[in-house]
């Protein structure tokens, strides 16, 4: 009965994860990096500090729930994305780990994206990882992405990315998590933003600015904000807000869609997993593949999977 461990240490949570491959079950642990309210984030030094505290944490309470003796490989996310430059000390912790592991267990260890791990969980989610052999369109939203990928099959990374449209500014996370800390709401705010849009009583109407396939998030912040000076309720601003970003995507969605044809459609990224946000795009491409909410934000399990694929090539 292989297993194959993952860790994803991000600028939001500390992650953990097993796959079961014979089962195809993912077993994690995960657990949010305090922020302090009213701010919008951690400092990286401090993100490293969390990490170091809450990483042992994780694989305690991951390895006393589960019955886990025959590791075939560990995988860490190592950086956010694949592309030159990309780098954040956070994610430094999970590769230490890994490797430790590894030399300890005289297991192989493979090295992945953030990204990627978002895409594979996504997959595995909507039960769709035979399309890591395939050609497809992905989203990843969150707080530090707002990106449409075209993604193909890859020896080497598992896939290959090719970037079809992303934010010129704002992303999507960081436009939540800013209109959701200005109406007084914790960090990260997407769930409580969800659950003040779904009472709002008016819907107001929305433009996505897209610039060849490339939007621009930052007019949600300051529209949002003089809204809040207004007097608009705060239902109604949440909802605006929200509305925008699956207005931008159904946009970034079509121009993909025009540009490489109907590929089977993927959304991954803790933004994915806002319900109005979903019903909105599925409404305009049913057939849209969703991971289920544990699987759309931070979490280590598509960088476990990484690791089964990684070892299925040997």
């Amino acid at each position: 009965m292989p297993d194959f461990l993952g860790i994803d240490t991000s600028n939001y949570t500390t992650s953990v994860a097993v796959y079961n491959s014979d089962e195809n079950r993912i077993y994690q642990a995960k657990k949010l990096l305090p922020v302090k309210d009213g701010e919008l984030g951690l400092r990286q030094s401090d993100a490293v500090f969390h990490h170091t505290k809450q990483l042992p944490e994780m694989v305690e309470k991951l390895f006393s729930e589960t019955e886990t003796k025959n590791f075939k490989a560990v995988s860490a996310s190592t950086r956010p994305r694949n592309i030159d430059g990309s780098y954040m000390p956070c994610f430094l912790c999970g590769e230490g780990f890994a490797r430790s592991f590894s030399a300890i267990s005289r297991i192989p260890m493979y090295r992945t994206s953030h990204q990627i791990g978002h895409i594979l969980a996504a997959l595995y989610s909507s039960d769709s990882l035979e399309l890591a052999d395939e050609r497809f369109i992905a989203f990843h939203v969150s707080g530090g992405t707002t990106d449409c990928l075209l993604c193909e099959s890859d020896e080497e990374n598992i896939l290959n990315i090719t970037e079809v449209g992303t934010s010129l500014d704002l992303k999507a996370g960081q436009a939540v998590d800013r209109t959701g800390v200005m109406l007084g709401l914790k960090f990260p705010c997407g769930a409580e933003l969800e659950k003040l849009a779904v009472n709002s009583d008016r819907k107001i109407k929305v433009k996505p600015v897209l610039k060849d396939g490339n939007c621009c998030l930052s007019g949600v912040e300051n529209k949002c904000r003089a809204m809040l000076e207004s007097g608009e309720k705060q239902e109604n601003i949440a909802r605006y807000c929200l509305d925008f970003i699956a207005e931008t995507i159904i946009a970034m969605t079509k121009y993909a869609v025009e540009k490489y044809g109907n590929l089977p459609l993927v959304f991954a990224g803790g933004v994915m997993s806002d319900k109005l946000i979903k019903d909105r795009i599925i409404s305009c491409f049913p057939e849209s593949r969703f991971a289920e909410p544990q699987f759309s934000c931070d979490n280590a399990s598509g960088v476990a999977i990484y690791g089964y694929l990684k070892s299925m090539e040997k």
